[in-house]
């Protein structure tokens, strides 16, 4: 069992070991793109993304067993070509010069990024990671959750056979195609990867950030609503409806639990029940606790799965177009399993005498669960929306729209993003969306501010030399197949050597498959 298990350890540390060679090689050449390249290279791959958002869509709820296919196929559009859209106008790829202060600054990519996927939000994660690759241009490794493993792989070779026809090279968008444990470990930990992009749960993206290696993570959600008594309670109502029902409330900015004021709680109420939701009365609050909570632990069987099915397991007995259930909430707290993040259409129900209980109400929400993540706030009162702002421990506060489709900034002018920085609130190394802006750095080249030594002219100018990027376009688009025979001369090409350790470690590999078990 022992020789096994070193096996198939030495099998996944030389695929990892040769997919990010390989990704190295294609970023010595694509890190040398200019804009107009960059943004043809991105266009096709967003164009060939959208042009299979519902197939990917329809896939990824068949294989996951959660989530809307028509909502899914909205978030999969605006991950790829919308997300282009909105960032086509930016220039992440060259040089920017500020005469005042003496100084140019040259974007240059993080490099190598290995892409940790969720399989809540599966293939729109994929095509908002690759996209932010690309632009920034840099290489990228995805590693998909192994229950959206089909559907991601083939949503990320569809975006790289778009992406090397418009002229990228071999190797700048790679997936595990069966991802393990051992390959998974060997990539954070290789120091050939620049950078981890971790969306999922807490313990994977502890993971990244206890690699050694740089990390982009999240923690978890858990959203709170104010209506406040100033509130349009109509349309109040209809956001939390469409928001908590959306791909049947898998996105990490779902709302938890709506905060009432008791002024408007009876109005508010009604319209909800008009929207879709079934308010669960107290005396079977139990029973739906029971159900998504066994043990104390959110039950993974619930997730994603529309308000009627899980109406039916807990029980109830609710309307056909039942969009929501609503439970009544005894109180706020840690401890108290309702009032806690739930990925799926159930939604708390809070009622509070006055605005400040509703604020003492929505921080005891994100005081440990939902540190640094989102909240929402429908109000008309500035005053309050303010005091929101400044007194809950959240980086994304949604005034009067859906906090899911909100907070993600797909109906705010927050950055679209499948993955929400929680600063330092949840110990995060962002406190953001994170967008293409996290991975690239800028190359500050500071002059002497003394007046009377000259900045010099240096706009137009070229970053690189046109036959520097041949040779090394020449040199990175050799793979190990293009090797010449055993004996054959020395070229005296530099990466001979790294290519030749490549073909060993191949070489490795298939004699281990060869001689092992079967």
């Amino acid at each position: 069992m022992g020789e096994a298990a070193d096996i198939k350890a030495s099998i996944s540390g030389h695929k990892a070991e040769a997919m990010l060679q390989r990704a190295e090689w294609a970023l010595s050449v694509y890190g040398r793109f200019d804009r107009a390249e960059v943004l043809r290279v991105a266009s096709a791959a967003a164009e060939a993304g959208a042009a299979k958002a519902a197939d990917y869509a329809k896939w990824a709820v068949e294989e996951t067993g959660f989530g809307v296919v028509a909502h899914k196929t909205i978030k999969n559009e605006l991950c790829s070509r919308g997300l282009f859209e909105h960032y086509k106008n930016d220039d992440f790829t060259g040089y920017r010069i500020d005469p005042a202060r003496k100084m140019i600054e040259v974007a240059r990519p993080a490099g190598v990024i290995l892409a940790l996927t969720p399989s809540t939000n599966p293939v729109c994660t994929v095509f908002y990671k690759i996209l932010l690759a690309l632009l920034t241009r840099n290489a990228i490794v995805i590693s998909p959750h192994p229950m959206a493993k089909a559907c991601c792989s083939d949503a990320a070779l569809t975006m790289a056979r778009a992406a090397e026809a418009a002229g990228a090279p071999d190797g700048i968008i790679q997936v595990i195609a069966e991802p393990n444990l051992e390959i998974i470990d060997r990539l954070m930990t290789s120091s050939r990867t620049s950078v981890i992009l971790a969306t999922g749960g807490t313990p994977m993206v502890r993971a990244a950030y206890g690699s050694g290696n740089p990390a982009l993570g999240v923690g978890p959600g858990n959203c709170p609503d104010y209506v406040d008594a100033s509130a349009d309670v109509g349309e109040a109502a209809r956001h939390i409806a469409h928001s908590k029902s959306f791909d049947n409330s898998i996105l990490c900015t779902n709302e938890s639990a709506v905060i009432a004021h008791s002024a408007v709680s009876p109005q508010l109420q009604r319209a909800m029940k008009r929207e879709g939701c079934h308010f669960v009365g107290e005396s079977e609050r139990g029973r739906v606790e029971e159900v998504l909570f066994p043990g104390d632990t959110f039950n993974i069987a619930m997730l994603g799965r529309d308000a009627t099915t899980i109406a039916k397991a807990c029980g109830l007995t609710v309307a056909r177009n039942t969009r929501v259930l609503v439970v009544p909430l005894e109180r706020i707290g840690d401890d108290y399993p309702l009032s806690r993040e739930k990925l799926c259409p159930v939604l708390g129900y809070y009622e509070v005498e006055n605005a400040e209980a509703g604020l003492g109400a929505c921080r005891a929400m994100v005081r440990r669960h939902g540190a640094g993540h989102s909240a929402a706030i429908y109000s008309a009162d500035p005053q309050m929306i303010l005091r929101f702002g400044a007194e809950l421990n959240v980086l994304r506060i949604v005034v009067n729209a859906p906090c899911s489709v909100g907070a993600a900034g797909f109906q705010t002018h927050l950055a679209p993003a499948m993955t929400v920085g929680t600063g330092f609130f949840g110990r995060s190394s962002v406190a953001e969306n994170v967008g293409p802006q996290h991975l690239i750095q800028w190359v500050k080249v500071a002059f002497n501010k003394d007046t009377g030594i000259d900045l010099g002219r240096f706009d137009g100018l070229p970053l690189t030399q046109a036959e520097e990027v041949a040779a090394d376009e020449a040199v990175a688009q050799v793979s190990p197949a293009d090797e010449p025979p055993e004996g054959a001369p020395d070229s005296g090409d530099p990466q001979a050597e790294i290519r030749a350790e490549i073909r060993q470690i191949i070489l490795e590999e298939l004699q281990s498959m060869r001689s092992g078990p079967g």
